[in-house]
């Protein structure tokens, strides 16, 4: 798991207002039960596998959440960032969403374009990275746009003001 400190920094003002909750809540915990070894990637999750999105839990969501909002991203290394999976409105009655969910909240496009999930699969050998950001929101976001409009930085910008926390799961993934 990568501590708050080391999320890598986000771009514009969604960022740098989402970067100003440095202290995480205590007692918010993201996991994934089906990822047997926390830190890895399981190849069913990527477009070498099964292509399908990973099952997210969670537990100790803030007081006052009405709401949660998912992003998968990857840092490259020229420094630009990958969206892999958003998801918004997601019941605050929600505690977990199953392998390949499709049916909890609205999805959104990754950086391929496409709405939903877009299993990374992930260019050259060596570890690649993937952080998958758990947002505890006060609100529903108000997003007037179609799901396939709806880019990590649409949802970052439609939730900035009223994230109560966040957690962060890295996994990482290595292809031979």
């Amino acid at each position: 798991r990568r501590s708050e400190g080391e999320r890598p920094a986000l771009s514009g003002s969604a960022g740098s207002a989402i970067d100003a909750l440095k202290k995480p809540v205590e007692g918010f915990v993201l996991s994934s039960p089906e990822i047997p070894d926390p830190t890895k990637l399981s190849l069913e999750f990527t477009g070498d596998g099964a292509g399908v999105s990973p099952p997210p839990a969670w537990r100790g969501a803030p007081t006052g959440t009405k709401s949660f909002a998912i992003v998968m991203d990857h840092l490259t290394p020229d420094g630009s960032i990958k969206c892999y999976w958003t998801m918004w409105d997601i019941p605050a009655t929600t505690a977990a969403l199953p392998k390949d969910s499709h049916d909890i909240g609205k999805l959104g496009a990754g950086f391929r374009g496409a709405t939903g999930y877009e299993p990374p699969k992930s260019q050259g050998p060596g570890p690649k990275h993937y952080v998958i950001t758990l947002y505890a929101l006060s609100a529903a976001p108000a997003i007037a746009r179609q799901s396939r409009e709806v880019t990590r930085e649409v949802l970052l910008g439609a939730i900035k003001d009223s994230i109560l926390g966040r957690e962060s799961l890295t996994l990482t993934c290595t292809r031979n």
